[in-house]
């Protein structure tokens, strides 16, 4: 069961560490205080992900409610362009309402500008007419919600090798940006194995190559996150498997747009493109 949150009296505690070693642990109060509380671990980042609990009210974030679970847990994410700042509120039962601003720490991303046009890449007839359908199916997968309790683990890399992109670089042709990288790449041999960041319920499994991302595993963690796996060789799970974190799920592969053989893995929160590196923390 979860809840969705708004704003009343809160306590926001900041952990000066941008990236912890581990997942927050976060001490409840024996009993819910007669004020609503709101406890945050951690410093809001672009890109970056959240654990929280609130006690006694509805929580938001920019006005939006947040999604909580019955324990009082949650979790929060922004975006690689979120603003400087964000408001995170709690709203009590008799209507009671105070907010927080946050500072959103701002990133250095990986920005080359080159002394050329910009061009729009390579489209063909097949593209233009398998394009809409894609992209609506992916909309649709991640649309989804489901119980999955994935969100409260410290996420895993589903594999390992040299990070052949980061999350963030983007290109500025004569002044105007190209898209940014929305995850991150891990060159590794077609055949490694891929495996589930965290536990999930997969809500997207490609029975074909898709036109960009190839063979492509979507992986709803709950609470609005997910994770992207693209360009695999193979997909050994179906819409609706349940998997655990560290399960086999499919193997590496240079299906789709690729120069090469290797891991995309990119994670949203409810339509916030996070930093997998960031969230999970350095390649072990």
């Amino acid at each position: 069961m979860t809840r969705t949150i708004a704003a009343g009296a809160l306590l926001v505690a900041a952990c000066a560490a941008p990236r912890p070693a581990a997942a927050p642990m976060l001490v409840a109060p024996r009993r819910a205080p007669a004020d609503p509380l709101l406890i945050v671990e951690g410093a809001p980042q672009q890109g970056g992900l959240l654990r929280g609990m609130a006690f006694g009210g509805e929580v938001t974030l920019d006005g939006a409610p947040v999604a909580v679970a019955s324990d009082g847990r949650f979790v929060i994410g922004f975006d690689r362009d979120a603003g400087p700042s964000a408001m995170l509120a709690i709203t009590a039962p008799d209507g009671t309402r105070k907010e927080r601003p946050l500072t959103v720490l701002p990133r250095a991303w990986a920005i080359e500008r080159v002394d050329a046009p910009y061009r729009a890449g390579r489209t063909s007839a097949e593209f233009e007419a398998l394009r809409p359908a894609e992209l609506a199916a992916i909309a649709a997968a991640r649309a989804l919600r489901t119980d999955a309790q994935g969100w409260r683990q410290m996420l895993r890399w589903p594999a390992s090798g040299r990070l052949s992109g980061r999350f963030g670089a983007q290109r500025v042709y004569q002044g105007k940006p190209g898209g940014y990288h929305s995850g991150d790449d891990v060159a590794a041999p077609v055949g490694t194995p891929v495996t589930a960041p965290a536990d999930g319920v997969v809500i997207f499994a490609a029975d074909r190559p898709f036109t960009l991302e190839g063979n492509l595993l979507l992986i709803d963690h709950g609470m609005g996150l997910n994770s992207a796996l693209l360009h695999l060789s193979r997909i050994d799970v179906r819409s609706g498997d349940i998997v655990r974190q560290g399960q086999v799920v499919g193997a590496v592969g240079r299906t789709g747009r690729v120069t090469g053989p290797h891991l995309h893995w990119s994670l949203q929160w409810r339509g916030a493109k996070l930093d997998p590196s960031l969230v999970a923390g350095p390649m072990r």
